[in-house]
Order: structure tokens, then C-alpha cells, then sequence
């Protein structure tokens, strides 16, 4: 069986169709939704969705905003979310990928679906544990390059306000800004020669990210030296443990 038959592209048509409805109503109905940028969406893959992560909703917001069928990779639980959130990857299907370890079949289904010109979003910080922008993980320079998709960057702000401001009875403001496609992107060599050439790759994707959300959640990318010292405090990696490590996001 060939990957492509392994992971056909596309799938769950109703039950995704339903669920971008639902994301779409869910939003409007709590919060001040809005979208910038919708023309920089291509009608057709092959094509990387990439954004910030700093909630467990954010996949909801790649699902509401897009005119595609999308796959996604990532992890199967919201570990910081409520426990009635944990429903939503498991119905949508992600492509499962193991917190701390590299996960070769969540990888090998990516190629896949980007080799069938499809749509694939990942959260390239790999975990919504602080609300500013962290390193990048390696999987999302890695899919690019071995599939040669283009890649189209989104900024999320105002999600971590939605909860909160609900409990005041307020509506929160959530903007989505949509940048415009960038890449493909090579790697040559092999070794420490390709990981340099990947981690620049990473860079590059995260400054996307970056000039499509409020300077004061760059992180690690600021060009304030006071900010970038503090998004270090909270950039390392929270899933070393194994039990933390399996199905979550």
C-alpha cells in the first residue's frame, strides 16, 4: 500500500463540513470574530497552514477560516483545555504525533497529504503552554522541505481572552490575520549540514508568524531584549515526561 493509500486525502467530508459550521457559529456567538487577509487564502494545495499556538482553541480557528478540506497534525488531547474539549481531535481525526519523540507515521501521513496537494496545519511551537511565541519544534521545517509545499502563515490574537472575559460577561475581540504564501523551501547535505538548514527554515517560518500578531507576544522573537528575556523563562519544553508526552497538544 502506498502512503498516498494509506492516508487518502480528503476524508470525514460531513463531519468536518459540520464542524467548520459549528467553529464558525461558536465563534461569532462568544466573541467579536474577525478575519484579515482572506485573499492571501490559495484555492488549492499543496499548502502548509502554520500559526501561533497559544490556546487549546487555536485548531478551531484554522478549521473556522478555511476553504479547504484540512488535515492536521498534532496532538490527540487538549491537555490544557477543559475535558469537554477533548472530543474535538478525536471527531475531526489529527494525525496523531507523540509529545518529546518523533512520530514517523504522523510525519510519513503529512507527506502524504501535502503529496496529494492537500492541506495540512500544524502548530509549529508544538503545545499552548505560554502566550508568547516559544521555538519551534522541528517537524513543521521538516514536512515542508520533504514535501515541498509553499507555506501560508496566521497570527491568532485575543483567544486567551475569550474564557476569561466571558466569565466577566464581556465578548472578547479575536483577529485572525492571514499572511500571504511563502517558500517552498530546500535542504541539502545531510547531518549537522541539513539541521543548520532546517533550523534556519524554522526561523524563518516562526518570523512569519511573528509580524502577524502584536509585538508583545514575539517571544523569543522580539526585538526587545526585556520581552525576549522573558518569553526564555517559559520557552522550554514542558513534555519530557512519558505520561504527559502521549496524546496531547
Amino acid at each position: 500500500m502506498t502512503p498516498e493509500e494509506q492516508y487518502p486525502y480528503p476524508r470525514r467530508r460531513v463531519i468536518r463540513y459540520l464542524l467548520n459550521k459549528l467553529a464558525l457559529l461558536t465563534l461569532h456567538t462568544l466573541s467579536d470574530f474577525q478575519v484579515i487577509g482572506r485573499e492571501n487564502l490559495p484555492e488549492k494545495g499543496p499548502l502548509l497552514l502554520v500559526g501561533n499556538h497559544f490556546h487549546f482553541g487555536d485548531p478551531v480557528i484554522a478549521v473556522a477560516i478555511a476553504r479547504w478540506p484540512m488535515e492536521f497534525v498534532g496532538g490527540f488531547q487538549f491537555i490544557d483545555g477543559p475535558t469537554w474539549t477533548h472530543w474535538i481531535p478525536s471527531t475531526w481525526g489529527f494525525y496523531k504525533l507523540r509529545r518529546g519523540n518523533a512520530s514517523k507515521d504522523a510525519l510519513r501521513a503529512g507527506t502524504a497529504v501535502l503529496k496529494q496537494n492537500g492541506i495540512l496545519g500544524i502548530f509549529p511551537e508544538g503545545g499552548s503552554w505560554a502566550p508568547v511565541l516559544r521555538p519551534p519544534r522541528p517537524g513543521t521545517a521538516y514536512l515542508a522541505v520533504r514535501s515541498g509545499a509553499p507555506i501560508i502563515p496566521i497570527g491568532i490574537d485575543g483567544l486567551i481572552n475569550l474564557f476569561p472575559y466571558l466569565r466577566q460577561r464581556k465578548r472578547a475581540t479575536v483577529t485572525v490575520r492571514i499572511g500571504k504564501p511563502f517558500g517552498p523551501f530546500t535542504a541539502e547535505g545531510r547531518g549537522r549540514q541539513r539541521r543548520e538548514q532546517l533550523d534556519a527554515i524554522s526561523d524563518e517560518i516562526m518570523q512569519q508568524i511573528a509580524n502577524l500578531i502584536p509585538p508583545e507576544r514575539h517571544g523569543v522573537y522580539s526585538t526587545d531584549p526585556i520581552l525576549r528575556t522573558e518569553a526564555e523563562k517559559v520557552a522550554a519544553w514542558p513534555f519530557d515526561d512519558p505520561d504527559k508526552a502521549e496524546g496531547t497538544i
